[in-house]
């Protein structure tokens, strides 16, 4: 079974990712929102770390996916011709 949990958690991050980066986008002249945060937008600047983890996740996931798995048998071959 090629369960790979990467996949499924990038995806996650990546979509809140998107959403908060989207709503930093739109609310970025909003003062009033901002004013408990000290000004900083703090939905885009988490949004962007939450897209470039899931970003991250999902790239591992996929580069774990194209990777043939080796075979057993190979490897214990070869670990026994190892001095």
């Amino acid at each position: 079974m090629n369960f790979d949990l990467r996949l499924p958690i990038g995806m996650l991050f990546s979509f809140y990712g998107i959403l908060l980066v989207g709503y930093g986008l739109i609310t970025k002249d909003s003062t009033q929102l901002y004013e408990r945060s000290l000004g900083m937008n703090i939905n885009l600047g988490w949004g962007l770390v939450l897209l470039i983890f899931g970003a991250f996740m999902l790239g591992m996931g996929l580069r774990g996916r194209s990777s043939p798995p080796q075979n057993k048998n190979e490897s214990s071959a070869e670990s026994k011709m190892a001095p």
